[in-house]
């Protein structure tokens, strides 16, 4: 199931609970003591500068598929992801600069962070916030042995509801030939059981990635026989023909951008393991370098809508997803419900 840590850092005695956190979440993606260790490292830093740049946060804590799927692996990595409603940070290029650190930190800062993480990527806004997201593999990347599949990253964050230790949503991301496919479940309910129920639709994408997404939800019905069921929605991309194609069922938001419009692809109702729909219906929309799709569970405000600044052509598929998480919920509106969003975004193109 799904297990995330989701911890509030409110003082520094919580930074000890997020490293505690980040050290299950590598025992549990098989990391060696050496990654562990880089691991342990990068979520105290990021705890520790949620207290000194904007009091109080939040870090989640989670074992994801990676954002960029290479040939040959099937890979989990420890996603560690701190946001917060603070000031911002006037300069991003310095706090990401060696020695700038302050006596409430380790000293190692956070151009550190970026050194010892596979991914590390960094946003903020004066007034708003920031989110920073660091991700830690079995591996440090090699460069050239294992190429990227052109075309899209995709990534995620998952928050539990009321702090509990499973959420009941789970998003997977796998890849057969050409084909890049992404879903996201919510299990109905949530706790345990909704947790088995998505943890199940996942399990059922990576048995049959190279399913069309219609297919896969057929697949999925059946695997959840027997579990409280959930909605399930499933995007795939074919990266040779520059085709998109989704189909849902249930109440999973799904928000396409398309240049500069953004719309919504519609999921059939239903309930996947319980009832579906007789006849599958699936879109079939053209992918740019300038598309992104937004896939989303009910734990997010009913009339959310993307901003205008949503996913930056170099923005992290995960960082997209956080800051869509913070800045969608406020204290006035808690949520009552897991919250998950996951992104897939276009790869962004070469530097010259």
């Amino acid at each position: 199931m799904p297990r995330v840590w989701d911890v509030p850092v409110q003082d520094s005695t919580r930074v000890r609970d997020v490293r505690v956190a980040a050290e299950e979440a590598a025992a549990l993606a098989g990391l060696d003591e050496r990654r562990t260790a880089a691991v342990s490292l990068v979520a105290t830093e990021l705890a520790t500068n949620l207290l000194k740049h904007a009091q109080a946060g939040e870090v989640l804590v989670d074992v994801v598929d990676p954002p960029a799927l290479r040939e040959g692996r099937a890979e989990r990595v420890v996603q560690i992801t701190a946001l917060d409603h603070g000031p911002g940070i006037a300069d991003v290029a310095g706090a990401l600069r060696d020695g700038f650190t302050t006596t409430r930190s380790l000293g190692a800062g956070l151009g550190t962070c970026r050194r010892l993480a596979d991914d590390f990527n960094l946003h903020s806004v004066l007034g708003r916030g920031t989110v920073a997201v660091a991700r830690v593999g079995a591996e440090a990347p090699h460069g050239g042995d294992a190429p990227e599949v052109p075309g899209a990253r995709a990534g995620g964050v998952n928050v539990p509801f009321a702090g509990a230790d499973f959420s009941g949503d789970a998003w997977a991301w796998v890849r057969s030939g050409d084909r890049l496919t992404l879903l996201l479940a919510d299990g109905l309910g949530h706790g345990s059981e909704a947790a088995r129920a998505s943890t199940a639709a996942a399990e059922a994408l990576r048995r049959r990635p190279g399913l069309p997404p219609a297919g896969a939800l057929e697949e999925i019905h059946r695997a959840l026989a027997g579990t409280r069921g959930a909605a399930v929605a499933v995007a795939q991309l074919d990266t040779w023909a520059g085709r998109l194609r989704f189909a849902g069922i249930g109440n999973v938001g799904a928000r396409l951008r398309q240049g500069d419009r953004w719309r919504s692809l519609l999921s059939q109702p239903g309930i996947v393991g319980a009832h579906r729909p007789r006849t599958l219906r699936e879109d079939d929309v053209a992918w740019s370098g300038e598309s992104l799709l937004i896939l989303h569970t009910d734990g997010l405000p009913s009339r959310w809508v993307p901003s205008p600044e949503t996913g930056a052509p170099s923005a992290d598929p995960a960082v997209t997803a956080a800051v869509t998480i913070r800045d969608a919920g406020s204290s006035a509106r808690p949520a009552r419900d897991d919250i998950a969003v996951t992104v897939l975004a276009p790869t962004p193109a070469a530097r010259p």
